[in-house]
């Protein structure tokens, strides 16, 4: 008995001990915890229920020569509540209220809102999703809303917010004002993306449930500070006007894609450029910067060159006669084949040019080269067709103008097919750079998209004009070129777009697409020649002809066939509209623009406009409905600033029909 009761007093002593120890060890993590790892696990606390995050600085605007936004961040909001932070006695004072409110912004009726607070009220849903995608104006507006006016604790008030990059005048040159994003760097904003970058902000955040974070304060610990502005060389007018004259011929010719670029002949300054893609569905986009990526064969248009060279070098004059034949002519067995048949007999130089003979431009320059390639190369080189012009923004095609030189990619027939835009490949922009030298009495210079970066509104650098060369040729060849050039539109190809009231010159161009050597689906090789069907139709010139203001191009690439194919038909007549609507809206020098044109769209356009713009006013016009364009030259030829948002007709304006007119006042327009 008495062993039987030591052992039990043994085994409770043990248990004792154990329990002492397994208490003294709870103790000792007890005290290791708040003291000695206390530090470690009150940060890892802290970070799982609160985090710092980053506020995104909006990047800096791009803008227009005039001002008008093409590039701006716009804030957008998610707006959610914490229903469980209000109290009880305030959420049932005020409910109505707020309901009513939310209808008047949300559209939804007030006893929906009623509803569905009530309801997130009795769940304790603490992150009820209000509205998406506000702007910050009607942020602003809900900031002020019964229960939402106490904030984020006693309002229950969380505010999400992001920005997006928006565009005012829609798609319009959006590949030149380009992006920086998870695309990629393209435009002018990829290439000034490091000036225009802010400093982003902070604010503290705090868990308060799964993955669902609201705002701690109703500031922010580190406000964000935006980025830097880009002031772009575009004028929303022109840059309008050359848009929808190409979008409206690349339609009717259902052609794949085309550009158009217009630019200020003394300064250099593009001042619109355009390039647009076909979909599958046959509607237009800009797609690529054709313009400034695409290198091609030129075709006619570089005949200009060939010209020019041959008449500086004195191997010839305007006046020369040259024998076309009759249309065709043989080099080393190719043929070279004028498009008018039977050709054109002997005729002058300045002829050959104004008709665009392919077999005299190639005689010409056969005659005199042949056994001078390299001379006629280095002309080539002169006038900046042989490397890139070097953009700052990125995309650049590069160029291909073989070299005498280089035994590899020189053959017997170089020359003469180079002699006519075959065999080389050179971008618009070259083509365009050269032909404004040739309206800038010989000044060459480089073509530009930016004029200056700005920093919190004050100029921080300015692009000057860049002189690429300062004379391409003499003083009487440019004379001749330009003559010539005057008369392709008076009585040569591009007579169709003749006008006796404004003066306009240039030349067409007409070159057959090159399908390249490959491999079809079966391994074997198609291709490798010049094709009957595809086209690229071009028109480069400059206008008024006697003082150039604007240089201009228009590129069209496969055009239905069976519509028209020529640089004449379908290129030039968007040169044309371009100029017109150009003279219309903000006349060069007085010259007359009552012009008897083709397009009656044009005149239609305008008549109503100028009809509005001979009144007198005293009061605000009314000009909603007008198109946007129209608009803003009626309100800025009565005296008033004008900022316009959106693309298309005119939905808002700002300063009501029948007020006061006071002259040197802004009136904001959104258009629909």
């Amino acid at each position: 008995m008495a062993t039987h009761k030591k052992s039990i007093l043994t085994k409770f002593y043990l248990v004792a001990a154990f329990m002492t120890l397994f208490l003294l060890a709870i103790v000792f993590r007890v005290f290791a915890i708040q003291h000695t790892e206390g530090e470690k696990y009150r940060k890892l606390s802290t970070e799982l229920t609160i985090k710092q995050d980053t506020i995104f600085a909006n990047k800096g605007n791009v803008y227009a020569a005039d001002g008008n936004l093409l590039a701006t961040s716009m804030s957008k909001y998610t707006i959610r509540m914490d229903v469980v932070a209000v109290d009880d006695v305030v959420f049932e004072k005020n409910i109505v209220a707020l309901s009513i409110e939310l209808s008047k912004m949300l559209g939804k009726s007030s006893d929906f809102y009623q509803d569905r607070l009530r309801n997130a009220k009795k769940r304790k849903n603490r992150y009820l999703l209000i509205a998406r995608n506000i702007g910050y104006t009607d942020y602003l507006k809900m900031k002020q809303f019964p229960i939402f006016n106490k904030g984020v604790y006693s309002g229950g008030f969380i505010a999400q917010h992001r920005t997006v990059r928006a565009h005012p005048i829609g798609k319009i040159a959006e590949r030149t004002i380009g992006y920086d994003d998870l695309r990629g760097g393209a435009g002018i904003e990829g290439a000034f993306a490091d000036y225009m970058k802010g400093v982003n902000g902070l604010r503290w955040k705090q868990k308060i449930a799964k993955n669902q974070w609201k705002p701690i304060n109703d500031v922010n610990e580190k406000e964000p500070i935006d980025g830097h502005d880009i002031i772009t060389t575009i004028d929303v007018n022109i840059q309008d006007i050359t848009h929808h004259a190409l979008l409206n011929r690349l339609a009717y010719f259902e052609a794949d894609h085309g550009c158009a670029v217009v630019m200020e002949t003394a300064t250099g300054e593009i001042k619109a450029i355009s390039n647009l893609g076909r979909t599958s569905k046959g509607t237009y986009y800009e797609k690529r910067n054709y313009a400034v990526w695409e290198s091609h064969e030129p075709g006619s248009t570089f005949k200009l060159a060939s010209l020019m060279i041959a008449l500086d070098d004195k191997v010839i004059d305007t006046s020369t006669v040259i024998d076309t034949e009759k249309g065709k002519f043989f080099v080393h067995n190719r043929k070279v084949e004028d498009s008018h048949r039977g050709g054109h007999g002997k005729i002058s130089v300045a002829r050959v040019f104004e008709v665009s003979s392919n077999v005299g431009i190639v005689k010409m320059i056969k005659e005199h080269y042949d056994a001078t390639p390299q001379k006629y190369y280095e002309k080539i080189e002169k006038y900046g067709f042989t490397k890139p012009i070097g953009f700052q923004i990125k995309g650049e095609g590069v160029p291909y103008v073989p070299n005498p030189k280089d035994k590899k990619r020189w053959n017997k027939i170089s020359l003469e097919w180079m002699s006519w835009g075959y065999g080389i490949s050179v971008t618009p922009m070259q083509t365009l750079m050269f032909y404004n030298a040739v309206a800038n009495n010989g000044i060459m210079v480089k073509p530009m998209f930016v004029k200056e970066l700005r920093r919190q509104d004050k100029t921080e650098e300015v692009f000057k004009t860049e002189i690429i060369n300062s004379k391409i040729a003499s003083d009487e060849t440019l004379k001749k070129i330009r003559k010539v050039m005057e008369n392709v539109v008076v009585k040569g190809t591009a007579n169709n777009i003749y006008s006796s009231n404004f003066s306009m010159a240039g030349k067409t161009g007409t070159a057959k697409k090159y399908i390249p050597r490959t491999k079809n689906d079966r391994g074997d090789w198609e291709g490798g020649y010049y094709s009957a069907k595809h086209y690229v139709a071009s028109f480069a010139g400059f206008f008024p002809a006697d003082k150039p203001k604007y240089s201009c191009i228009v590129v069209i690439h496969d055009p239905n066939k069976e519509k028209g194919y020529y640089g004449a038909t379908v290129a030039a007549p968007v040169f044309k509209e371009i100029a017109q609507k150009i003279f219309t809206t903000t006349p060069i020098d007085n010259q007359s623009v009552e012009d008897k044109v083709k397009f009656e769209t044009i005149n239609s356009q305008y008549l109503d406009f100028d009809k509005k713009l001979n009144k007198e006013y005293s009061k605000i016009p009314d000009v909603r409905g007008m198109v946007g364009m129209d608009a803003m030259y009626l309100l800025e030829n009565i005296g008033l600033k004008v900022k316009i948002y959106g693309v298309g007709k005119v939905e808002f304006q700002s300063q009501k029909k029948g007020e006061k007119l006071i002259k040197g006042t802004t009136i904001t327009l959104k258009l629909s």
